[in-house]
């Protein structure tokens, strides 16, 4: 498998941490989006839409992280990034979801890129929506929690949420009051799965 993706995107990140968390060889294409290398002919005939990350596979060229991530669970189901009982995978998937759909699309590039050129601030924008969602992760974490986000092992959950608290850390957002959420966080980062998936231990991150 072939990942094309940016080191420090939060989809590219989170992708990375799943194909870890399944034991799986892929080799890595770095597509610089402050370049513009995404909006180039070669990687929208990858990805029309011009967005990271693009898994080529067997099956194809996958795009959309969550897609992804579903695509790794039902392809290689071990070890399971989701609970047993549709009950549990449904909370699994709403904490992921909460990260995916509500926080990171209003933080990403092209939205901050966006903002600046309304004369907003780009910072305190990607601030506000990252510390809203945080603010129900913590009660979902605080309910379900049991050292990863959900239980006691890492789930799709834990995927989105370590990246996205990258990215808060990066915004300035004050961990303060996301104490369950921050030790998830802190538990995930020392899981080597994850430690080999983080921003700057990639060969395309900034020097």
């Amino acid at each position: 498998m072939i990942l094309h993706g940016y080191w420090r995107s939060g989809t590219s990140y989170r992708t990375r941490i799943a194909l870890n968390l399944k034991g799986l060889a892929y080799e890595q294409a770095g597509v610089d989006l402050r370049a513009g290398d995404q909006r180039s002919d070669a990687f929208r005939a990858l990805n029309p839409q011009g967005l990271v990350p693009a898994l080529e596979t067997a099956d194809g060229v996958l795009t959309q992280s969550p897609a992804i991530l579903e695509w790794l669970e039902e392809r290689y189901p071990e070890p399971p990034l989701l609970p047993v009982t549709p009950a549990d995978r449904a909370v699994v998937r709403a904490m992921a979801a909460a990260v995916a759909c509500d926080i990171h699309p209003l933080n990403n590039l092209r939205v901050l890129n966006a903002v600046r050129a309304l004369g907003g601030e780009a910072n305190a924008w990607a601030a506000q929506w990252i510390t809203a969602g945080f603010a129900a992760l913590e009660v979902m974490i605080a309910r379900r929690g049991g050292g990863f986000a959900f239980g006691d092992r890492p789930t799709l959950a834990d995927c989105h949420l370590v990246p996205q608290a990258y990215s808060a850390e990066r915004f300035g957002v004050d961990p303060t009051p996301y104490p369950h959420l921050m030790a998830v966080v802190e538990t995930a980062c020392a899981h080597p799965a994850f430690a080999d998936a983080h921003p700057d231990r990639q060969s395309d991150a900034d020097a």
